[in-house]
């Protein structure tokens, strides 16, 4: 059996929305990992990049399970004394798009082409967006949290 690649004239890039309101942050960086490397697609191959484009809104809004408010979001520069140390509780006032972007980011391959997938991801912490001329077709995640029930 040989391997299938897929021609240039399967490669679409697709927009999608995900709307991030009391959704868990698992669930939804599943689901957007699995439409970033195009595994939704059935011309799938895990060499070639056939991934979509997903923009997330309303990121501060996104639920977070367990003790997650007391995890710490770690980050180097690569300096001396250079660690910086962020819990979750200030990263979901400041920054939510931050806690989204690592989450998605585990979730994808470790190799080259996870870089260019991840650069497809566009995470907003409002419910605005700039991408409305691309007309992005809404996701729905199903795992609402259990405190939004």
């Amino acid at each position: 059996m040989k391997t299938f690649t897929p021609k240039p004239a399967d490669l679409t890039h697709d927009w999608y929305i995900i709307d991030a309101t009391d959704v868990v942050l698992g669930k939804l960086a599943t689901k957007t990992a699995e439409l970033l490397r195009g595994k939704n697609k059935p011309t799938f191959a895990p060499h070639a990049d056939l991934g979509d484009h997903v923009i997330i809104i309303n990121a501060e809004k996104i639920a977070l399970s367990g003790k997650k408010m007391d995890k710490v979001l770690y980050s180097h520069s690569g300096r001396p004394g250079g660690l910086r140390e962020d819990s979750y509780a200030d990263l979901l006032k400041h920054n939510p798009e931050r806690i989204i972007i690592n989450a998605v980011k585990g979730m994808l391959p470790k190799n080259r082409l996870a870089k260019v997938e991840l650069n497809r991801l566009h995470v907003f912490a409002g419910p605005d967006h700039p991408h409305t001329p691309q007309k992005p077709t809404p996701i729905t995640v199903d795992a609402v949290a259990q405190q939004a029930k």
